[in-house]
Formats: C-alpha cells, sequence, structure tokens
C-alpha cells in the first residue's frame, strides 16, 4: 500500500488515526501485511493486551475501542502497522479484506523503542 493511500485511510478518523496519521507524516515507517486474519481472535488478543496494559500502566490510545470494533466485525481482516520515527510509538491499524477501510487503530506507548523493522517502509 502506498503511503498517500493510508494516509487517506486515516484521515478524518477519531483521534487514535488522527495521532497515527500525524506519525505517518512525520516519517514513521510502516507495514501493511498480506493475509486476512479473524476479527474475533485479534478482539480476544488485543482484549488481553488491554487488561496488561492497563495493569502495567502502559500509556494506550483507542485500545478499548479497537477491541469492541473487532468484536463485532464479522468479515477478515488485514493487519498494519506504523512505527514513529523515533520508536516511541506503534499503531496497529486493522483493515477490511481489501485493504480499505479501516475498521480499527490503535496505539501504545513503547517504553524503551526498539530497533527499525526491515521490512518496513
Amino acid at each position: 500500500m502506498e503511503r498517500e493511500q493510508l494516509e487517506q485511510l486515516l484521515s478524518g478518523g477519531d483521534d487514535t488515526s488522527s495521532a497515527a496519521l500525524a506519525a505517518l507524516r512525520a516519517g514513521a515507517s510502516y507495514v501493511i501485511w498480506d493475509g486476512t486474519t479473524s476479527p474475533k481472535s485479534l478482539a480476544a488478543v488485543y482484549g488481553r493486551r488491554l487488561r496488561h496494559t492497563v495493569r502495567r500502566g502502559i500509556e494506550t490510545l483507542g485500545l478499548a475501542r479497537a477491541v469492541q470494533r473487532l468484536d463485532v466485525y464479522d468479515r477478515p481482516v488485514r493487519l498494519g502497522q506504523i512505527r514513529t520515527a523515533d520508536g516511541t510509538w506503534f499503531f496497529m491499524l486493522f483493515l477490511a479484506e481489501d485493504g480499505s477501510p479501516l475498521v480499527a487503530c490503535t496505539g501504545v506507548r513503547q517504553t524503551q523503542p526498539g530497533p527499525p523493522r526491515p521490512d518496513a517502509c
């Protein structure tokens, strides 16, 4: 997916999508993976992550909303990720099977920025 296409998907969204868009425009790397997965299984996984981040006091954006949206979405989703240029935030993107529209978006602050991903754009 081209950067401009991703920017369009993130524009006009909620606060989390707006933060992901700002990161992308500021030079963040991104990747959209091939293949799809069940939104219900993702809702379960990210529900556990929500509980973990709350227990640990890790700052997130839109995680509870993403879990809710995935739980009610009934078609396969594609995954994507945006990593801020300084590595302090990761945004997970949940896209419709064909890559559009954006189903949900969540962000999590990283306590220790990781190395750049070799497959990211």
